[in-house]
């Protein structure tokens, strides 16, 4: 077992902690923010005091990429509510790590009022964040995150440990064989440490397992096309997976589409349409959803605290959550096709008539 491996315990109860600290953080702003829709007159949101109509930009890898159709419409809504101007989405279509660069200086030199930047390169974003900061201007990472890099905060997913449990899944149904797995940007901080959690535990659990990466590339129209030819170029493998979700909906349409239900096990990331009517149809075993919507509307609202306290509401670190979709959880994702997980429905989603018990959850040393 590798280090990072045997750490993962610890590191899941540092996020739990993070996780926590970001929710009472949310709550607490969202219940002085419902005091706005009772005071009209008043130009600052809720009970807080007037503020200028400050600007954000997001700076981000797959500008284009259906993913982040949730993450859009959480950092609309964020803005919404606390009568904002709507924050810039701007980047890259391809996960060209430059173009990412120049968007995030022009952020900069524009005199944005707070950046939130996807840190899919170790490098590329350490000084371009240092001259913010040091211009006052607030920035969060969000979805991915980088080591040595000076962001107030991160908001996303805990990538690595979200990998390793996957590959513990993995693990239940396949010991022994090779896999593929899809990965859109290999090497990529957003995706790259799924792939090397999902390596680390099925060497612990199951080392007859072999993993066969597939680069399935940036762009999301190409992915269908790159799954495929892995799998016609193996045909033996055990299981179709992915750890982006532009790969994980292409391998739901070809197993869907070479009636493969059965005979391959296949899961991955996201919710996109093809990959809930995956799950739904058996071509997906499971899929993992890690609230995109949140990864908007979070940076939106951290943002605006610490600029609204002059920096004394430092923005918590927010892991955006872990969650298998499988066959017997995938119901509610298909009627409310809500636009919290991409669908166009915006209305209010009713609550069911019970709670699920969530996993018990224990903080350990």
């Amino acid at each position: 077992m590798t280090n990072r491996t045997s750490s993962v315990s610890r590191r899941s109860a540092l996020k739990f902690v993070g996780a926590g600290g970001g929710a009472v953080a949310a709550s607490t702003l969202l219940a002085a923010c419902a005091g706005a829709q009772s005071n009209s007159a008043a130009k600052g949101a809720g009970t807080f005091p007037s503020t200028p109509p400050w600007r954000f930009v997001f700076v981000n890898h797959v500008t284009t990429n259906s993913f982040f159709v949730p993450t859009r419409s959480g950092l609309a809504d964020a803005a919404a509510l606390l009568g904002l101007p709507e924050p810039q989405w701007t980047g890259s279509q391809g996960g060209n790590v430059s173009e990412m660069a120049s968007a995030f200086d022009t952020a900069i030199t524009s005199n944005a009022d707070g950046i939130a930047i996807a840190l899919t390169d170790d490098n590329a974003f350490v000084d371009p964040t240092k001259r913010a900061l040091a211009k006052g201007i607030p920035v969060i990472a969000y979805n991915a995150t980088a080591a040595n890099n000076y962001t107030l905060t991160y908001v996303g997913q805990d990538l690595y440990r979200s990998g390793f449990l996957m590959g513990q899944r993995i693990a239940r149904d396949i010991t022994s064989g090779d896999i593929l797995v899809g990965i859109s940007q290999p090497g990529g901080n957003n995706v790259q440490p799924r792939l090397d959690g999902i390596t680390d535990a099925l060497k612990q659990a199951v080392p007859g397992v072999t993993v066969k990466s597939v680069n399935t590339g940036a762009e999301q129209a190409a992915e269908l096309n790159a799954i495929t030819a892995a799998y016609t170029g193996n045909p033996g493998a055990k299981g179709i997976y992915a750890v982006d979700a532009g790969s994980t909906a292409s391998i739901a349409q070809l197993i869907t589409s070479r009636n493969l239900q059965g005979k391959v096990r296949a899961g991955g990331y996201d919710t996109l349409a093809d990959t809930i009517k995956g799950v739904s149809s058996g071509a997906l075993d499971f899929t993992i959803d890690q609230s995109a919507y949140l990864q908007g509307f979070l940076p939106v609202l951290y943002m605006y605290m610490f600029r609204l306290s002059g920096t004394l509401v430092t923005p918590p670190m927010t892991d955006t959550g872990l969650t298998f979709v499988t066959k017997d959880n995938v119901g509610p994702y298909i009627s409310a096709n809500s636009k919290f997980e991409g669908g166009p429905n915006a209305d209010l989603v009713p609550m069911p008539p019970s709670v699920p018990l969530p996993p018990a959850t224990a903080l350990t040393r």
